[in-house]
């Protein structure tokens, strides 16, 4: 099994600046992170991520890691690199477009 690693994700403008959790083959992105990434805000994340499982896009299983993060009592609910280009094709602005371009 591949170490988790710590990949830093820099947006094309020098804008946004993200540290990507990499494990298993793809890249897992927190809805704060994807916010960030898709400059958008978290409660919109959420919506599009509720709707990828919902509409049947994909399955939940295997798509979610939930991770203890430093000051957060609940484990946090990661979405790997699937779940991240599915939300990135729903949101629109300019660095979703970008991101999957």
């Amino acid at each position: 099994m591949e170490k988790n690693k710590i990949v830093i994700y820099q947006s094309e403008d020098g804008q946004t600046q993200i540290d990507v959790r990499l494990e298993n083959e793809t890249v897992w992105l927190s809805v704060d992170q994807m916010a960030l990434l898709f400059d958008r805000e978290g409660s919109n994340i959420r919506r599009h991520v509720i709707n990828v499982f919902k509409e049947g896009e994909l399955e939940r299983e295997n798509n979610v890691h939930f991770l203890h993060v430093n000051g957060v009592k609940k484990p946090v609910p990661f979405y790997n690199l699937d779940v991240i280009i599915s939300v990135g094709y729903r949101v629109k602005s300019k660095r979703g477009t970008g991101f999957h371009a």
